[in-house]
């Protein structure tokens, strides 16, 4: 086990077996009024609070609850015909399970230490929710592209996620325990580092900071080796911007006579025409979609709810996505605007309540799309022109839907995580963990959580050690999944 940097004395753990509400809670918020060797002072102290070297422990309650069953409790209020694709695309494999699976982790990081310091969380920061994004700017940059489970509460949380995400994705390479404890260490490590640095930075600094390709070539450049860059930096390339709107518009849409139309791809993807057959409800519905777009368009900064206002509304489709979200409802909506070869693709997606509510406290949001969009907002360094939020009173169900948009496809960019080697993985895992520290030093007190994590690798030895013994939970919860499958408990549908 690690031990404790040699500037800590007297430090003392809280009883790991006392109820949650006993821990200590994540309420440290930034505050000008204190000095910065004063916010220094309060991550120090929180070292005596928690032991850095007890974030290494996973020793599952005995009151556990069953894994298959939180799934089962996130399907009751999704649409029903998509839930088994859902299931069938977490039995792909124990990283896929894990992307589905952030409801599950969010119960059981609740038991687990915390520092007592609070950040703006991603809620769901495993490897494969970062990505390459146009920026206003139209440059690509590298950022968190998942934001439905978003919520304020302890760093921790999203940490310790995104370091099993890296020991679970090094199994499924075929990675010996030697890479995969070197990936995550180079993970946390990174972390660690990059908020000791946001901490030393003037606050406009840190809110500017962003990672595109100079950036990334001027901080792995030095240290890495030109062939474990290549394939990474391919991704920054002008071949990359190919998809976008123009792209989506060639792939998704058809003409019928004289109109365009969504192509059907069923279940991914299902026009409204095939969901509401009779055309009353259909021409109903559409209708009731176009002033959702006009309400919407009032949560946009003025400048962009006129661009949008040029647009005009020509199609709309039901789409699944993604892993975790199979089964929430989204929409996807063709609008033309100069002429038939201006389009904008523009995806509705479905906010429920976050995963980390019943253990960080509900949203001060009461609308969950307005939660998803100012999570983002506080989190990325640049967020969709068209990022906005809407609460549709009645849908197909008869029930009031959160929804929160942007645009389908804006160079959206996802490195292939399934091909990388060692080396290549651990330093994506780096600018992923470079990421998660510049979103989480916007919003929590960077200088507190810097002290805490200290310049030594105690923190980091720890977390990998806790990635080992999570990816262990992960394989027995995947193999839970796989049994209520074959048992008849639940119904999947694979190959989707």
């Amino acid at each position: 086990m690690p031990t404790e940097d040699s500037d800590i004395t007297n430090a003392s753990s809280i009883n790991q077996s006392a109820p949650v509400e006993q821990r200590p809670k994540a309420t440290t918020k930034v505050t000008p009024r204190l000095t910065v060797q004063e916010r220094v002072e309060l991550g120090k102290a929180a070292r005596t609070r928690e032991l850095r070297s007890n974030h290494a422990a996973w020793d599952p309650p005995s009151a556990r609850p069953d894994p298959v069953d939180l799934l089962a409790a996130q399907a009751e209020t999704r649409i029903p015909e998509l839930v088994p694709i859902r299931y069938g695309r977490m039995l792909a494999s124990p990283f896929a399970f894990y992307r589905g699976a952030a409801a599950i982790m969010a119960c059981d990081l609740a038991t687990t230490p915390i520092s007592g310091l609070q950040v703006q969380l991603c809620g769901d920061a495993h490897l494969a929710n970062f990505g390459g994004f146009a920026s206003p700017e139209r440059d690509i940059v590298f950022d968190i592209n998942d934001f439905d489970e978003t919520l304020p509460g302890p760093w921790e949380w999203d940490v310790k996620r995104l370091a099993a995400s890296c020991e679970i994705a090094g199994r499924e390479r075929g990675f010996d325990a030697r890479q995969r404890r070197s990936i995550v260490l180079a993970t946390v490590g990174e972390y660690r580092r990059a908020m000791r640095e946001f901490a030393g930075m003037r606050n406009l600094d840190v809110w500017y900071a962003l990672l595109d390709a100079a950036k990334i070539q001027a901080r792995w450049g030095v240290s890495a080796k030109p062939k474990d860059l290549k394939k990474i930096e391919a991704d920054f390339t002008p071949q990359a911007h190919t998809r976008d709107n123009l792209r989506a518009f060639e792939k998704l849409t058809q003409r019928v006579g004289d109109q365009l139309k969504i192509v059907s791809h069923p279940p991914l993807i299902v026009p409204v025409e095939e969901l509401l057959p009779e055309a009353t409800d259909r021409v109903l519905y559409e209708k009731t979609f176009q002033n959702f777009l006009r309400t919407y368009g009032k949560t946009l900064p003025d400048d962009r709810r006129r661009l949008l206002e040029q647009f005009r509304y020509v199609h709309i489709a039901r789409k699944v996505v993604g892993v975790g979200s199979v089964g929430t409802r989204a929409w996807i909506v063709l609008l033309l605007g100069r002429d038939d070869q201006d389009p904008l693709f523009l995806q509705f997606k479905e906010a429920q309540a976050s995963v980390l509510e019943p253990y960080a406290g509900k949203s001060r949001f009461t609308d969950h799309g307005k939660r998803v969009v100012e999570g983002q907002r506080m989190m990325q360094a640049a967020s969709d022109i068209f990022l906005g939020w809407y609460k549709m009173p009645v849908g197909m169900d008869g029930k009031p839907h959160d929804f929160y948009a942007r645009q389908l496809w804006d160079w959206k960019l996802a490195a292939d995580i399934e091909t990388m080697p060692p080396k290549e993985l651990a330093i994506y895992g780096e600018m992923c963990s470079w990421t998660l520290a510049r979103a989480h030093a916007r919003s929590g007190d960077r200088i507190a959580i810097g002290a805490y994590l200290g310049k030594g690798e105690t923190f980091d030895q720890a977390l990998a050690e806790f990635a080992v013994a999570y990816a262990d939970q992960n394989q027995r919860d995947y193999q839970a999944l796989v049994d209520a499958v074959k048992s008849g408990r639940l119904q999947a549908e694979t190959g989707v």
